[in-house]
């Protein structure tokens, strides 16, 4: 299976939000810690619903967060 073009900066926004834990931003957005790890590992490419969630909690712009690597 080729990695989705779906890139994602979720790792580095939760650094820079005081080290939140990947258990954090689940509970923040209402999905699993292991979601969370699929979606930094770029092998999970979230709904839509949830991408805003996680740019919300962020207080950053969906673009912010998400952006499409062209191959």
């Amino acid at each position: 299976m080729s990695p989705s073009p779906i890139r994602n900066r979720v790792r580095e926004l939760r650094f820079h939000a005081a080290e939140m834990t990947q258990a954090q931003l689940a509970q923040h957005v209402g999905v699993t810690r292991q979601t969370i790890v699929a979606i930094e590992k770029q092998s999970y490419s979230p709904s839509l619903e949830l991408a805003f969630k996680i740019a919300r909690v962020f207080g950053v712009g969906v673009e912010e967060v998400f952006f499409y690597e062209e191959r």
